[in-house]
């Protein structure tokens, strides 16, 4: 399943996706992912998630974080959550891309949760996008 937590920028996204971390840490009974671009919650976030930099693998559309994606799910069956911050930071600002790439995930993830934020309006994004809204 994918949950979208979509807001401008300053309106608390990040903030709500750390303490969902938190708590999906501390409750899991598989393995914790967390992808961004930048290393910037490294501290904090608890040592059992693993943190991916999206930057560093070189990730800069939304076909290469669906490769990304799907590789971290075929190399480890034991992924119970996927939590991205920043997705159009990773993939940018084109919201149909976005869309198709997010329907291709939830194909993929349909027993891993996903959830993302996305530095935008709810109202700006089209509809196959806001179909995984909160």
């Amino acid at each position: 399943m994918i949950n979208l937590i979509p807001g401008k920028k300053g309106t608390g996204k990040t903030k709500v996706l750390v303490e969902a971390i938190k708590k999906a840490a501390e409750s899991a009974t598989g393995n914790v992912v967390c992808i961004e671009r930048g290393m910037q919650l490294t501290y904090d976030l608890p040592h059992k998630v693993r943190l991916a930099d999206a930057e560093e693998y070189g990730i800069n559309s939304y076909d290469c974080f669906y490769g990304f994606a799907a590789g971290f799910l075929a190399s480890n069956y034991d992924i119970q959550e996927i939590f991205v911050d920043g997705i159009l930071k990773i993939g940018g600002r084109d919201y149909d891309a976005l869309g198709d790439m997010l329907e291709k995930l939830a194909i993929l993830t349909k027993d891993v949760n996903v959830t993302m934020t996305v530095s935008a309006d709810a109202e700006e994004l089209p509809a196959k996008v806001r179909a995984f809204l909160k």
